[in-house]
């Protein structure tokens, strides 16, 4: 039932030079998958695409099942800049296309960010040979064979096999009456305490808007270590089993974020569009993860519930949004207080904004094991302070091009 879909290990990552990546690793790329990456880019109609990297430049040309690099950026649609390193990291998938524009360390000088972001997934199968998602990839079946019931809700009593299957064709869980409501109702006090002590800036709370201009603090970071409540129960027998669903180790992260979904949010990353967690880069080397999802209050179509799209685990597709090509149909998930969801970190998901009554929910989860010999580096990128500066990461996004529209589709 493994859902490890990791190809590297982050100790791996080393710099690379521009002359490395246009001399050694492209060429082998293109040698390894360039058939894969070709047809992704023709089925895509994705526009040709030059580099700008430190004075040098260069073109990735697709011509039928072929691809070359050229010298010069005359012919290319879209013109992307960015820094040796910039360049180094999205060679390793340390940050995808996405991942450079949120962290600031990319320039669309011709094009859209749009085009910029829909080449990812050719950009994914060419360096790591993940096929690009075509309509009809991913296929949905019971462990009997036969179709899968993608409404089906579990409970604990349920057959663990039944329930890891789901999780690895579907690439997520909804599981009923998990905690209780009283239990509930104290994390959920714990979440508007810290709520009602956040400032802007503080590092330690998202922000956003409503359509009056009034900003208010939506997520409370490194909640695990503030709610003594959380702790206990995330800690306890009721939640853990989830790390071992998949046999691939699991291990709880020791980390959460307690959230509020006010009415009329307009600005800021409150509810958030269709997205991966690895979306910013890092797949290759985390996927795949478990997000826990705990509704302390519940969530309807009325209330903002999550929304997920079934089997986009197994698809590589166009993220942020919802690739055109794509032909899986969402799904939300309506809780109850004390339910949990689950999805795994390549699963597609979003928040749906609330329109009659607000809710709350913790986000927690498990990761995966490092590998044999890995270990983990500094990752600045991917920071604790990294994470808070996320509060503003439209703005970051809006400075790179100039019409960012696309992306919350």
């Amino acid at each position: 039932m493994s859902i490890d879909h990791r190809t590297r290990r982050l100790i791996d990552i080393r710099p690379l030079s521009v002359t490395e990546v246009l001399d050694t690793i492209l060429p082998e790329a293109i040698e390894n998958h360039g058939e894969s990456a070709a047809r992704a880019i023709a089925q895509r109609e994705l526009p040709a695409i030059g580099f700008s990297i430190d004075g040098t430049e260069w073109m990735l040309c697709s011509s039928g099942d072929r691809i070359e690099v050229a010298p010069g950026i005359g012919r290319a649609e879209l013109v992307i800049a960015m820094s040796g390193g910039a360049l180094s990291d999205f060679m390793q998938d340390y940050q995808s296309t996405m991942g450079l524009a949120m962290t600031s360390r990319v320039r669309v000088e011709r094009g859209t960010m749009d085009d910029w972001i829909g080449w990812e997934p050719a950009f994914r199968a060419l360096l790591d040979g993940r096929k690009a998602f075509e309509p009809g990839d991913v296929q949905f079946l019971d462990l009997d064979g036969g179709p899968l019931d993608l409404d089906r809700v579990f409970t604990p009593e349920d057959e663990l096999p039944e329930i890891a299957h789901f999780l690895r064709e579907a690439g997520f869980l909804h599981l009923r009456g998990i905690f209780d409501p009283d239990e509930m109702a104290g994390v959920g006090d714990d979440i508007d305490h810290h709520i009602a002590r956040a400032k802007p800036d503080d590092g330690d709370s998202w922000w956003a808007e409503d359509a009056d201009g009034t900003s208010q603090a939506v997520r409370v970071l490194n909640f695990f270590e503030k709610s003594e409540r959380l702790r206990s129960l995330v800690g306890s027998d009721r939640y853990q089993w989830l790390g071992g669903l998949t046999g691939d180790g699991h291990q709880h992260r020791l980390s959460a974020e307690g959230l509020v979904k006010p009415l009329g949010i307009v600005k800021g990353l409150s509810d958030l569009p269709w997205h991966k967690d690895c979306g910013q880069g890092r797949h290759s080397y985390h996927c795949n993860a478990l997000t826990c999802g705990i509704s302390i209050t519940g969530a309807d179509r009325v209330s903002g519930a999550l929304g997920v799209v079934p089997g986009s685990h197994r698809a590589n597709v166009k993220v942020p949004g919802r690739d055109p090509l794509m032909d899986l149909k969402p799904r939300m998930l309506e809780t109850q207080t004390g339910d949990i969801t689950v999805h795994c970190s390549d699963t597609l998901h979003r928040a749906h904004p609330p329109t009659q009554r607000p809710r709350k929910v913790v986000y927690s989860g498990f990761e995966l094991p490092l590998l044999p010999g890995d270990e983990k580096p500094d990752q600045p990128h991917y920071s604790r302070e990294a994470r808070a500066e996320l509060s503003n990461v439209e703005d970051r996004i809006a400075a790179t091009v100039t019409t960012v529209d696309q992306l919350t589709k």
